[in-house]
């Protein structure tokens, strides 16, 4: 099996930095696409930012500037630098990956999910 781990999350004060890292594991031949979404309480999962296997990145608009993701292809890591943080930042942090892996004998493109990481940013 493939699996995420996620660490790094915690409480900050608003302004203040917190980095997130995601380890991904098990029986992997490559991984594209890595990515960090997040969930706030009552709300939807949302798109924080991805990086592509080449280092192509997106980011969603209420970041822009104050967050950068990066990734390590040898270790299957991605990390997410977050900066200037907010209170409207508090989430459960999600990493997630595309990942060309086995799936017991099979091979298959696997959309991989980690257990989440609280992020809680206080005014």
């Amino acid at each position: 099996q493939v699996q995420l781990v996620e660490s790094g999350g915690g409480l900050v004060q608003a302004g203040g930095s917190l980095r997130l890292s995601c380890a991904a594991s098990g029986r992997i031949f490559s991984i594209n696409v890595m990515g960090w979404y997040r969930q706030a309480p009552g709300k939807q999962r949302e798109l924080v930012a991805t990086i592509t296997s080449g280092g192509s990145t997106n980011y969603a608009d209420s970041v822009k500037g104050r967050f950068t993701i990066s990734r390590d292809n040898a270790k299957n890591t991605v990390d997410l630098q977050m900066n200037s943080l907010k209170p409207e930042d508090t989430a459960v942090y999600y990493c997630n990956a595309d990942v060309d892996g086995l799936l017991g004998l099979n091979r298959r493109n696997l959309e991989v999910w980690g257990q989440g990481t609280l992020v809680t940013v206080s005014s």
